[in-house]
């Protein structure tokens, strides 16, 4: 009785094995030994704030849509316009917070997309290596990354119509290969570990061993690369709104935003300052944010 009750008070405490709260505490205590993760989530979370509410905290609403305002077209950053108007007279603040609604959507649906479809080859090659489905899976994979991945985009996109959704398109067509490159070498390895031998043994199935037996073992580097990914999709779709292949007139976007302004450099800079500086803020918070995630799922890290 005493052992049953020691036990079970040990249990309770969690001297064993740690309760979900305390893991959420060690999880926090190592993401935030690194300040700069700190701030990398705020960031985040605002960037996040930015994308959903944008249309009801820009100041000027009317100038999202097609809007002339000659009086007031090129004027320098001032208490009405922070950070000045476009030719059109229209506010660059406004359009600035706008295209963190488009830009934030982008990456959400590209790494929503491609990342379940990338990580599942690269699975299905690693566990399975050795066979004809580990080479179809990794040579077909071996093409795309050979292509580089904004020429490849921009070859995507431009057969598709030019929008937000045929960018999306062309770059989440381009991004799953990363994921299953990373997966492929991990599957492959912890595939030959004991516990996935043993779960073999017992009779467990192929489904089973994939996704509970090796797939947690690889959502550290998963979680971290698409933290860090984010950057580079924004880069990526702003390159293509930039050429004109992405959101389309008069919805703003970062990379369309910058384009317009750049004819006028020097005498407007704000026209492409302001908006650089937006697509800045967002890598910026979300590579902290990705060393925070890696610094907390690092067991070797105390």
């Amino acid at each position: 009785m005493s052992n049953e009750s020691s036990m079970s008070t040990t249990g309770k405490r969690g001297f064993l094995s740690p309760s979900s709260k305390e893991k959420l505490k060690i999880y926090w205590f190592k993401f935030k030994k690194n300040k700069f993760s700190v701030i990398g989530l705020c960031i985040v979370l605002i960037s996040i704030f930015l994308a959903i509410f944008s249309p009801y905290l820009v100041p000027y609403p009317q100038h999202i849509a097609e809007f002339v305002d000659v009086a007031n077209a090129s004027q320098p950053p001032s208490a009405q316009h922070w950070f000045g108007t476009d030719i059109v007279g229209r506010d660059v603040f406004s359009r600035v917070l706008y295209s963190f609604r488009s830009a934030i959507l982008m990456c959400v649906v590209v790494l929503v997309m491609s990342t379940p479809f990338g990580v599942t080859l690269g699975l299905l090659a690693g566990y399975f290596s050795g066979t004809w489905l580990d080479s179809v899976i990794m040579r077909i994979t071996d093409v795309f990354l050979a292509i580089p991945a904004l020429i490849l985009a921009l070859a995507i996109a431009a057969v598709l119509s030019p929008g937000l959704v045929s960018a999306t398109i062309a770059i989440t067509v381009m991004w799953w290969p990363w994921y299953t490159r990373l997966v492929y070498g991990m599957a492959n390895s912890i595939g030959k570990e004991y516990f996935v031998k043993n779960a073999e043994l017992i009779g467990a199935g192929r489904l089973n061993i994939l996704f509970k037996q090796i797939l947690p073992s690889t959502l550290s580097p998963i979680l971290t690369k698409m933290a860090l990914d984010v950057g580079w999709v924004i880069l990526i779709g702003a390159a293509l709104s930039f050429v004109g292949l992405g959101e389309q007139p008069p919805t703003p976007a970062f990379g369309q935003m910058i384009s317009d302004g750049s004819r006028f450099l020097p005498e407007l800079w704000w026209m492409s300052i302001f908006p650089s500086m937006g697509i800045a803020f967002i890598i910026l918070g979300f590579n902290f944010f990705g060393d925070g995630i890696r610094d907390m799922l690092d067991r070797g890290r105390q």
